[in-house]
């Protein structure tokens, strides 16, 4: 991390699903060039302060700062195109599209996107399944793919949403290995993980969640100070 400016910052975060408060005052950041998980149980909130961030939740209010850019004021479809790629636990594959198409399908947002031949040398999964349709894909090809779109686009930030769940170790070991060469190469990352395993492989900084708040924060150095309480807490 040469720049340790926040990219990212979230004040006092609130959000609803209709009624229902779910968050209740988020507070993170996210220095350029770092890589930061959000740790938390099922239900704590982590994956609707990720959907707050990007705009998906439009029923909120507090403080979103992406590069200088007030979220909070921008339609949904903006948002996308400040430099955030956005990877959902869902994925968002096209199905009846091959491999190729949906890479090419994400307008580019910033001459800094990988090219599609830079894509294929960093998931060869992907060169190697290239004119398959969306539905052939395994659960791993289909994460594998949801980022490399990202890396397209040219994001200067990746925001992942459990991209380990339900993966096979060797597509897990993989992703970990993709995730430390974009560190490397200067990627921002904030991710939702609850393989706390992989996730400390990875992170600089975590974020532990409960109630629909961050109730902590701490670097990796901390990690075996840390836990005891991270036992109590996530199990692990």
């Amino acid at each position: 991390m040469t720049d340790q400016s926040p990219l990212l910052s979230v004040k006092d975060l609130h959000a609803w699903y209709d009624e229902s408060h779910v968050l209740h005052g988020v507070n993170l950041e996210v220095a350029r060039g770092e890589t930061v998980t959000i740790l938390g149980r099922n239900g704590v909130g982590k994956t609707s302060t990720l959907r707050a961030i990007m705009g998906i939740m439009r029923k909120r209010i507090g403080d979103i700062h992406f590069d200088g850019q007030d979220l909070m004021r921008l339609p949904l479809h903006h948002t996308a195109r400040t430099g955030i790629g956005y990877v959902p636990e869902e994925r968002g594959i096209f199905a009846t599209l091959t491999v190729e198409e949906n890479l090419i399908l994400p307008p580019v947002v910033s001459k800094n996107g990988m090219s599609v031949a830079e894509i294929y040398d960093l998931f060869p999964n992907l060169l190697e399944r290239r004119t398959s349709a969306g539905t052939k894909l395994s659960g791993g090809e289909q994460q594998m793919l949801a980022m490399a779109r990202m890396l397209r686009t040219g994001a200067q930030m990746l925001i992942l949403d459990e991209p380990t769940e339900g993966l096979a170790p060797v597509i897990v070991q993989r992703i970990g290995e993709v995730l430390q060469t974009l560190k490397q190469r200067g990627m921002t990352i904030l991710l939702v993980e609850q393989n706390f395993r992989f996730a400390s492989k990875i992170a600089d900084r975590f974020y532990l969640m409960e109630h629909g708040a961050v109730t902590t924060g701490f670097d990796v150095a901390d990690l075996p100070d840390r836990m005891d309480m991270l036992h109590e807490v996530l199990g692990v």
